[in-house]
């Protein structure tokens, strides 16, 4: 006996059409919702957007099979402030899209938006899979919205990753932040400021851990006024900085959680009549091209952005095609490129 249609549609995904019958719309209408089209009054509009998060509704990715496409189309989702963060995730997309005969999709994502809307348009837009750089690889809510839809994302630059969770590239945060910490002391600094990045972010929470443990190895009390928070961005270093060189025992460091923030430290150091680095050693992280271009170039961890990048859209294309095998978890190397803004204390 045939199963009752409103049955075997419960026991399945949500279809266009369900969302137009909850919306009380055309399946029209829905999919120009779902594509940013226009000629949709906003009381629709928002009856669909409803009815899409009710329904928990992705479009399903095998039409693109259906429709005849072969070459794959991925998104890459960001909403990091660094321009200079973001310039090297771009190259290393961009390269390994052309290697691998991928389409690359770049959209702004607002974490404090329901991704609902914004998931749907991209699969209804044939897209086939994503890529969550910094802080969208920390979204919770993102990244539970992507599984429930069975959408494959990779993340990039994560701070840690459970071992039953999505693909993830990354390099180990806390160890490359106590590596630094060690170098600075190494120099002959004890009182060394640290400025946070981003606490929505858990790789910000592993460098203040590696900044922590580097001082206690040494035996060097840390000094809670020497931690400033951050938020990655080049204004917040600024200003973070003239908190620190504030104090009645200014640091003789600052080890910045990022290249933007360290570049805002040093500028801070000029207006402050200090000299970076006779005054004042300024160390930053991840090594972009901002790093190299400031005066004094400055001393920072390598994170391998570009490498990272190419390795992520390497295991979502592998992901897609059903190909991965292992855990789909990579660790790559870093490394400490000492520059002209470090000094040793005399």
């Amino acid at each position: 006996m045939t199963e009752p249609r409103s049955r075997r549609r419960q026991s399945g995904r949500p279809t266009v059409s369900d969302v137009a019958r909850l919306a009380s719309c055309s399946t029209m209408t829905v999919s120009r919702v779902i594509n940013g089209g226009n000629g949709v009054r906003a009381e629709t509009r928002l009856a669909v957007e409803a009815a899409i998060r009710e329904l928990d509704y992705a479009p399903n990715r095998a039409a693109r099979s259906l429709a005849g496409a072969s070459q794959l189309r991925v998104a890459l989702l960001y909403a990091n402030p660094s321009s200079a963060y973001l310039s090297e995730l771009l190259i290393g997309c961009i390269d390994a899209a052309s290697r691998l005969d991928a389409h690359l999709v770049v959209e702004r994502c607002d974490p404090a938006r329901d991704p609902a809307q914004m998931i749907a348009r991209l699969t209804g837009a044939m897209v086939d899979g994503f890529l969550l750089p910094p802080p969208l690889c920390d979204d919770a809510a993102l990244l539970s919205r992507l599984n429930r839809a069975e959408l494959p994302c990779v993340l990039i630059g994560p701070g840690h990753q459970a071992q039953d969770g999505p693909g993830a590239v990354m390099i180990d945060d806390q160890r490359a932040a106590q590596d630094m910490t060690r170098h600075i002391l190494s120099l002959g600094h004890r009182r060394i400021g640290f400025i946070i990045g981003d606490l929505g972010q858990s790789a910000s929470a592993l460098r203040l851990s590696g900044y922590r443990a580097a001082l206690a190895e040494a035996g060097v009390t840390v000094g809670e006024t020497l931690i400033r928070q951050g938020q990655f961005t080049y204004r917040s270093g600024l200003d973070a900085a003239m908190d620190l060189l504030a104090l009645p025992q200014r640091p003789t460091a600052i080890f910045a959680s990022n290249d933007d923030m360290a570049a805002g430290c040093i500028a801070a150091a000029h207006r402050s009549g200090l000299d970076v680095p006779r005054d004042l050693t300024v160390c930053g992280f991840d090594d972009t091209a901002l790093a190299s271009t400031i005066s004094p170039e400055l001393t920072t961890i390598r994170q391998p952005i570009r490498q990272m990048a190419e390795v992520a859209l390497d295991l979502l294309v592998q992901e897609i095609r059903g190909g991965r095998t292992g855990d789909g978890r990579v660790t790559l190397d870093y490394e400490l490129i000492p520059r002209e803004s470090e000094g040793r204390l005399l």
